[in-house]
């Protein structure tokens, strides 16, 4: 993706809080690009991957916090979700540094990088969507933090940037620029959402699904290049998805982490629309 919806593009009011994101995220790209042994190291890898745990067990022990659960509904219900968490992201952690999802020939009988992508999403939504605990948090929750939490998305110019030095096929700056747009723009489209308008929800759905559709592109585009058996296209470079660490983590762990964020987010929004025209 590389246009950003309209109907995402902040308002005046908003517009400011990319004054401070924007040259930020390209000193973060000129770094990488003139010192790429900082990214080879897989220390900002690690940071930003820790972070994002961490900021979503904070915020889900917060959200439980602003509901009428008692004590011991909190505490079970933050360790129902974050130990399965806890675990896959160990999983996907040691089965990259290991080099497990490296592809070579022949391919492993089973496709373990699609696998590690899609299997969390397909067992997690129904999970998460039909769960009335996780709605009771979605409705004591500020609507904002969902959105706000993805900025980490700027961080996939590291695909981007190795697509300039040359390192990365074409479709690695597909996926570098939907997501450092889609990391752009979260702070403004939260913003938006927390002013309570319905101004503010549309932008945030629009920003949701701009979020969902460069997935859609990015994980298409490495499919069908990546050396396995979905290739319909052999780059003379490296594709998106070649297993190693620590870009690797990306496909493995971010984006079905951000998937669900995003599925989540847009549950939150129609529940946050319903209840205010019920009150009407």
């Amino acid at each position: 993706m590389t246009i950003a919806p309209a109907a995402i593009v902040p308002s005046q009011p908003t517009w400011r809080s990319l004054l401070g994101i924007v040259p930020l995220t390209l000193l973060w790209m000129l770094l990488i690009y003139w010192q790429p042994l900082v990214t080879a190291s897989g220390v900002p890898t690690a940071a930003v991957r820790l972070l994002t745990y961490a900021l979503i067990g904070v915020g889900l022990s917060l959200g439980l916090e602003a509901t009428t659960l008692t004590s011991i509904q909190r505490r079970t219900t933050w360790l129902a979700i974050m130990v399965p968490f806890t675990i896959w992201a160990a999983i996907a952690w040691s089965l990259a540094i290991n080099g497990t999802f490296r592809t070579g020939s022949p391919p492993p009988p089973l496709p373990l990088l699609p696998l590690a992508i899609f299997l969390p999403v397909i067992i997690g939504a129904p999970l998460l969507l039909l769960s009335k605990r996780v709605g009771q948090v979605l409705d004591a929750m500020p609507t904002s933090w969902l959105i706000a939490l993805q900025l980490y998305r700027v961080f996939g110019s590291v695909f981007l940037v190795g697509w300039l030095r040359g390192v990365l096929a074409g479709a690695g700056a597909v996926a570098g620029i939907g997501d450092v747009l889609t990391g752009l723009f979260a702070i403004p489209a939260a913003i938006a959402v927390a002013a309570g308008t319905a101004e503010g929800r549309r932008a945030a759905v629009a920003w949701n699904i701009f979020g969902l559709a460069d997935f859609v592109v990015a994980l298409t585009l490495g499919l069908i290049t990546t050396p396995g058996r979905f290739q319909l296209i052999v780059p003379d470079l490296p594709s998106i998805g070649a297993g190693d660490y620590p870009n690797v983590l990306t496909p493995a762990f971010v984006v079905p982490s951000s998937i669900l964020l995003h599925v989540l987010s847009l549950r939150q929004l129609r529940r946050r629309s319903r209840a205010e025209v019920a009150q009407r």
